[in-house]
């Protein structure tokens, strides 16, 4: 079974599916899955228009994506479990405590990757070396703010504010990008 990273936000109709598709395009060379679904999602919904034009932009055919309610399976399957939100994390982590130390919110991951020491020798499982090697950076940054946590969700703006988020998932997914490469 491949390793798997699990993208979650609210309804699974825009931060979500970006990070997926973004995702799937940064990490395409690496033996690693991705998936989404969204706390409160209604399963078969088509992604939101302006976020299938950035998941298309990625070189993906968004067309099919439906969305999905999380559900604990999901986050026993994955490897990794990035949110859009602390709120989020804290959903996941209730419904599946195990998963509690493989759970961050996007944009604290990347930091974490981002501070992380590569591992020191190649691997058979580079997400799993990147996951350890960012928990070790944990205790070496100061506690963020919630807004430096939180993705900021577009819903309800213009297509450039979904533009925006996007760019901010992608500047969060690199390091994570970077470390898996290092580690593999």
């Amino acid at each position: 079974m491949a390793d798997r990273v699990l993208f979650v936000c609210h309804a699974n109709l825009c931060r979500s599916p970006m990070a997926e598709y973004l995702a799937r395009r940064l990490l395409a060379d690496q033996p690693v899955e991705v998936a989404s679904a969204g706390t409160d999602a209604i399963d078969g919904l088509v992604m939101h228009p302006y976020a299938m034009e950035v998941a298309t932009e990625s070189g993906a055919d968004a067309a099919a994506f439906r969305t999905r309610g999380l559900r604990p399976e999901y986050l026993v399957d994955a490897t990794l479990v990035l949110t859009a939100t602390r709120r989020q994390r804290s959903v996941c982590t209730s419904l599946a405590p195990g998963a509690l130390h493989r759970t961050f919110t996007l944009r604290q991951f990347g930091r974490l990757a981002a501070a992380a020491e590569p591992p020191a020798d190649s691997t058979d499982d580079p997400l799993r070396a990147a996951i350890a090697a960012a928990a070790q950076a944990r205790g070496r940054l100061q506690p963020a703010a919630p807004d430096e946590d939180d993705l900021r969700d577009p819903i309800g703006g213009t297509e450039a504010d979904f533009r925006r988020c996007a760019e901010e998932i992608e500047r969060s997914l690199r390091p994570l990008a970077a470390l898996i490469g290092a580690a593999g």
